[in-house]
């Protein structure tokens, strides 16, 4: 029989996982994808969903068709719990799933596997902040196409109410103190700041970003030191320049504790109690896992096994460093395989796998609240880890033995951060590379980084490139011809 490998989650690190799996293995395995959403998204271009630039059908398409197409079989359905050891005496090892839509939504199935990556990237945990997100809250998102087009609707009510002469209040920016994704939340702020000046309405639109960041510019990567034309500077600097010159005011080292109509209520990291007005609110959530549980041969529980707390997915990391301080961590706490501990043939990629650590330093407000930003895992290091995962279970499927060739370690692959001002070939962009992704302060002691590779720049290439980018990456999605050749 063929080996199976069966991946949860269709979207950037999932779907990247089944590209390359298929062209490696060819008809050599079995691959099995089992998602919930029906849709793959290339989520970076939902900004400008949000800012009314694309609509929403412009970043996504049907995944059937294209596995169809490529010999994958899909599942539209949602991970419930995962067998490692399967059940008592056959020691087969499945996924329960329960199918989301059609005549079969509702059921549940056992999908055997020899390997199973997690690519199922996060829970928006809204509920983690009251008064957060569109569903229950009061806020808007653009955490995908769906949120981001509803952005886009409410953001539009403001602007009638300014074009008639109201003063309006926008605020955008992290909705709890341990958010990630920092970056989206400065892009969405400076393409509605774009669009603001655009239509002339700078009088009656005030900008303002709200961030758990202690400085501008940390990114939920510690902040970064970037070359530029012969010159250094940091990521800080890049981020207020952009804001002054766009009129964006902003309020950093804010842990958002509750969300009412018109009201944001945080606390500063000195304890100060403090409330921001506002009239259009989009606030990125905090992440967690989607849920999943793990069971043993007997019904035991064994999702300790194989999750953290939060639901992320547990592999070779070195946990134990949390607890040693900011300046002992390192690189080496990392994981290099991203495969779990206990079963060697369960993998986790994405913003799926527990981070031993954040990489900004932790911090807290003075009754406790989190004030830390977490560690960015989505976009360019999602794809790479997802890519060389894939590779080392296809060559482990082929030469019958494990080798791991492929880095899959954040603290030895590159980010790249390209923040839009506006659409097209209108726009500029604030552009970054960092090198490595997780700073190494014993290799490269001056900046954390080696300074050669961790560049950055406002100008119109990086928004070009960006915009080019939103064609090539869904070319690539949709397995066209040579795709191989777009890089991750």
């Amino acid at each position: 029989m063929k080996p199976k490998v069966v991946v949860l989650g269709a979207g950037i690190s999932g779907h990247t996982a089944v590209l390359n799996l298929k062209r490696k293995l060819k008809n050599k395995a079995e691959i099995i994808v089992v998602s919930p959403n029906s849709k793959y998204q290339w989520v970076p271009s939902n900004i400008w969903v949000g800012t009314g630039y694309m609509k929403p059908e412009q970043v996504y398409f049907e995944l059937k068709p294209v596995y169809d197409r490529f010999g994958v079989e899909f599942k539209q359905a949602k991970a419930l719990s995962i067998h490692p050891e399967g059940d008592a005496g056959e020691n087969k090892p499945y996924v329960t799933i329960e199918y989301a839509s059609g005549s079969r939504a509702g059921e549940r199935e056992k999908v055997y596997y020899d390997f199973l990556i997690n690519a199922t990237g996060p829970k928006l945990n809204f509920s983690a902040t009251p008064g957060l997100g569109p569903d229950t809250g009061y806020t808007v998102s653009v955490c995908s196409y769906d949120h981001a087009a509803h952005a886009w609707s409410e953001l539009q009510k403001v602007i009638e109410k300014a074009k008639k002469g109201k003063k309006q209040k926008v605020l955008i920016g992290l909705g709890h103190g341990g958010c990630t994704c920092q970056g989206a939340a400065v892009e969405y702020a400076m393409n509605v700041a774009s669009l603001v000046y655009d239509l002339d309405l700078m009088d009656y639109i005030d900008v303002t970003y709200i961030t758990n960041e202690m400085d501008l510019g940390d990114l939920g990567l510690g902040g970064a030191y970037v070359k530029n034309n012969g010159y250094i500077t940091h990521t800080n600097n890049i981020i207020r320049s952009m804001f002054s010159e766009y009129g964006v005011d902003w309020i950093k080292r804010a842990s958002v504790y509750k969300v009412e109509s018109g009201k944001v209520y945080y606390e500063t990291y000195e304890g100060e109690e403090k409330i921001v007005e506002y009239d259009f609110a989009m606030l990125i959530p905090p992440f967690s896992g989607v849920g999943i549980t793990a069971v043993g041969p007997n019904g035991e529980d064994y999702t300790d096994k194989l999750f953290k707390p939060n639901g992320l997915m547990i592999v070779d990391a070195n946990y134990s460093s949390a607890s040693k301080p900011y300046h002992e961590w390192s690189g080496e706490d990392w994981p290099k395989k991203l495969q779990n501990p206990t079963y060697e043939n369960i993998f986790a990629v994405g913003i799926a796998f527990a981070p031993p650590h954040p990489i900004s330093m932790p911090n807290k407000t003075k009754s406790g609240r989190p004030l830390t930003p977490a560690p960015p895992r989505t976009g360019m290091p999602s794809a790479v880890m997802a890519h060389a995962t894939a590779l080392n279970i296809a060559e482990w499927i082929l030469e019958g033995k494990p080798s791991f060739k492929h880095k899959a370690s954040m603290a030895e692959i590159a980010s790249i951060c390209v923040v839009s001002i506006n659409y097209g070939f209108r726009g500029i962009a604030g552009s970054m590379s960092v090198y490595p992704t997780i700073p190494d302060f014993k290799k490269y002691p001056d900046f954390g980084r080696d300074i050669k590779y961790t560049i950055g720049e406002v100008g119109s290439a990086g928004h070009w490139f960006k915009w080019l980018m939103h064609y090539l990456f869904l070319y690539k999605a949709k397995v066209k011809p040579f795709w191989w050749l777009i890089p991750d």
